[in-house]
């Protein structure tokens, strides 16, 4: 059972910058697919970013793409997500999750077996 632990959520002005971990507790982890979703107050919880064992590969919900980036540590079993130009529609609870899946949709979080408790991004205008 792999366990993972959200960080760097917060309180920030609109434009600026926040950066989230993501710490797993296996080494096996390094080898899983790694997510990060969001839920707003109200709202359906919805996909923001995925990376793939290697980072090679990373994949993005359009709004916000060009501010966020998802990036790996396999050798820390960490992977982060550096959300730049913030918006107040980006407040929401950021979960991290994980995937030892070879393959499937990055986008749905029916993918991902493993999920964080979440971490608190609130941006004032």
């Amino acid at each position: 059972q792999v366990q993972l632990v959200e960080s760097g959520g917060g309180l920030v002005q609109a434009g600026g910058s926040l950066r989230l971990a993501c710490a797993a507790s296996e080494r096996n982890a390094r080898r899983y697919i790694m997510g990060w979703f969001r839920q707003a107050p109200g709202r359906e919880r919805e996909f923001v970013a995925a990376i793939n064992w290697s980072g090679g590969s990373t994949y993005y919900i359009d709004s916000v793409k060009g501010r966020f980036t998802i990036s790996r540590d396999n050798a820390k079993n960490t992977i982060y997500l550096q959300m730049n130009s913030l918006k107040p529609e980006d407040t929401a609870d950021y979960y991290c999750a994980a995937s030892a899946k070879y393959s499937g949709d990055y986008y749905s979080s029916r993918l991902y077996e493993y999920w964080g408790q979440g971490t608190q991004v609130t941006v004032s205008s």
